[in-house]
This record gives structure tokens, C-alpha cells and sequence, in this order.
């Protein structure tokens, strides 16, 4: 049996990370896990306890803090190294947290050690081809060395169900999330607002660095109804609840480059999502009901407000919606999809 070596001080629990390491089992190979006490010291850690040499070396999201010294390790046992990056951390700091600009000595720096981190390994992994060619052109990658896996949802969580035929009147339209500015869920409630229909009730659940602004907007809206974080195996449950589920509608680059995980989500359990519009969406994909994503501009809570509207009409329009929205998830984010590229991609170098 092939063996992965997982490296790094990653998060088991993750998302991406079950759906990826369950996949790469289903597929016959073996891991082995590494979590090292301290990134810096991972090396000559791993040295010590004398790890079993692998097949490959796989660091995943988030962890550019282990690459260079998992890099280091495989390189000098020629083992194929693979990363799972996720995100940028120059990206995130610079772009979407603002925390220093660009053209600062901390963002330079960052940059600089970023891109020897993602430089270091074999393939580097994106979740949309947005996102590949932003590796690229910020990392000087070579675009045959990253591959475009898409994050997909649990789908032994997150499945189909159809929309319940009410007795009443009441359409919930729901977001969960972190509120932070890519998110930009002010636009949410300022939506709420410009609708103004007793019918419509807006459920925002979750909480974050926005959470307090959006209250504070939403102080006078009696249909905009706050919820705490509840446990993720009951975010299923939460989503087949409602009618309409929301996405992402902040401006920033990284915005538009990432297909959020509430949208793979909420179309596994065959719901209609409305987010702001992205290239990162495959080419062709079509707007509106028959593929069950509804894209519009960001930042634009009367396009929300009339998207939502018009949806909202009629409940045949939801359930066809929801039907094709679990469609769209099947023919281009589903399980069989992901594990078809891992399979080339860990036969490729194994």
C-alpha cells in the first residue's frame, strides 16, 4: 500500500482536510500522520522519531508554516511534496485584512517568504482556476506545477433534500458565516431594508468582526433574525430549514476568486444560492434557475433585494432552483469530480 505522510500542524477536523484524506484512503494509499511540536524545528524533529519514508508528502491548508522545513525533509529523501495552500497569507494580510500595505517592508517580506514556501513544493493545489492563475502571476509558479482541486462539500453531511411545501407565507432566506469583509454581510441587511416585505425573513447565523455593525443596521428590522454558531453536523439540518441561502458579496480581489464553502454547501443540499458574481465559477455555467446560482454584482443590496424577491415569488421556482442546484454541484464540485483529479494527480507522481 502507498503511504501519504500528512505534515504539519493542521487541523484533522477541516473540511477540505476530511473530504481529501478520506478520498485519498478510498483510493487505496495509506496515511501517516505528522504534527510536529514546532514548524521550525519539524526537520530534524521528524529525523529523531524516524519516520517511515513515504510515497509522497502532503501539507495542507493553511500550513505555509511547515513547508519549508517538510520541503527540506522530502527533498533530501526524494519524495514528491504537495501543497495545499488554500489561501494566501500575503493575500489575506495585504488585501483583505488591510493590516499593511502593499508596498510596506511587512508586506514585502511576507511576500518574499511566501513565495519561497510555495515555491518549494512539487504541486501546488487551487481551488479554482482564479485562483491558480493568482499563484501564478504573485508566485512566479509554473502553471503546469498547480493543480485546480475544487473544495467541494461532506457530502456524508450536506445532503439533497426538497424544499418543504409551507402552509404559510414565510420565506427564509438564510447566510451563515465568520462576518468578515469578504463576506460583507452588511449588504445583507441593508437588502432586508430595501425590500421591506414581512414575509421575507432574513436569518444571518454565526459571529465575527462584523457581527456588532450588522446588529447595530438591523436594530429596527423586525424580519432580520440573528443565530448563534450551532455544531457543524447540525448545519445540514440548518440548511434544509430554510429556502434561500446566501454567499459572499464583498468587493476584494480575493472576493472574486474563491468559490466560498457555503456555496458548494448549500447546493449539495439542493438550495438556491445567491452570491456576488465570480470568474471563479467554471466558464459556461449559467445564471439563474436552471443552475440554481443566482450571481450578481458585489456590494449590491438592490440587485440581493430583487434576486431575492423574484425567487421568492413562487415556490415552484425555489424547488426547481434547489433541484438543479444539486445538479450543478454533481457535474462540477462533487466528490467523483475531486477524487477523479486526486487520482491523476497522486498517479502522476507516485
Amino acid at each position: 500500500m502507498k503511504t501519504i505522510l500528512w505534515w504539519g500542524r493542521y487541523d484533522p477536523d477541516y473540511s477540505r482536510n476530511r473530504i481529501i484524506r478520506a478520498l485519498q484512503q478510498g483510493l487505496g494509499y495509506q496515511i501517516i500522520n505528522f504534527h510536529p511540536r514546532l514548524s521550525l524545528t519539524a526537520t530534524f524533529e521528524a529525523s529523531v522519531i524516524g519516520i517511515k519514508k513515504p510515497d509522497l508528502v502532503w501539507v495542507p491548508c493553511f500550513r505555509q508554516r511547515d513547508m519549508l522545513a517538510a520541503a527540506k525533509w522530502a527533498k533530501s529523501r526524494k519524495i514528491p511534496i504537495i501543497f495545499d495552500p488554500l489561501i494566501s497569507a500575503w493575500d489575506k494580510q495585504v488585501f483583505e485584512r488591510k493590516k499593511f500595505s502593499a508596498e510596506s517592508h511587512k508586506a514585502i517580506k511576507l511576500l518574499k517568504q511566501e513565495t519561497r514556501q510555495f515555491q518549494s513544493a512539487d504541486i501546488l493545489i487551487a481551488d479554482s482556476d482564479e485562483h491558480a492563475r493568482f499563484f501564478s502571476d504573485k508566485f512566479n509558479i509554473e502553471p503546469h506545477r498547480i493543480v485546480v482541486i475544487p473544495v467541494g462539500a461532506e457530502e456524508v453531511l450536506f445532503k439533497p433534500e426538497p424544499l418543504s411545501d409551507k402552509t404559510n407565507k414565510v420565506i427564509e432566506v438564510l447566510f451563515y458565516g465568520s462576518f468578515i469583509n469578504l463576506q460583507r454581510p452588511q449588504i445583507i441587511i441593508e437588502a432586508a431594508r430595501l425590500c421591506n416585505n414581512p414575509n421575507l425573513h432574513w436569518h444571518l447565523l454565526g459571529s465575527g468582526p462584523l457581527l456588532d455593525e450588522c446588529k447595530k443596521l438591523a436594530k429596527d428590522l423586525k424580519q432580520v433574525v440573528f443565530e448563534d454558531w450551532i455544531d457543524y453536523k447540525q448545519l445540514p439540518q440548518r440548511i434544509h430549514k430554510a429556502d434561500i441561502l446566501l454567499g459572499i458579496f464583498g468587493s476584494s480581489e480575493k472576493a472574486a476568486r474563491v468559490i466560498p464553502n457555503k456555496v458548494y454547501q448549500a447546493m449539495a443540499c439542493a438550495r438556491p444560492v445567491i452570491s456576488r458574481s465570480s470568474p471563479a465559477y467554471p466558464s459556461g455555467l449559467q445564471n439563474g434557475t436552471k443552475t440554481g446560482l443566482y450571481q450578481i454584482p458585489e456590494k449590491d443590496p438592490q440587485a440581493l433585494c430583487e434576486t431575492v424577491s423574484q425567487l421568492a415569488r413562487s415556490h415552484e421556482q425555489m424547488a426547481a432552483a434547489g433541484f438543479n442546484a444539486r445538479n450543478t454541484y454533481e457535474e462540477y464540485f462533487s466528490t467523483e469530480i475531486i477524487k477523479h483529479k486526486l487520482d491523476e494527480l497522486l498517479k502522476s507522481l507516485i
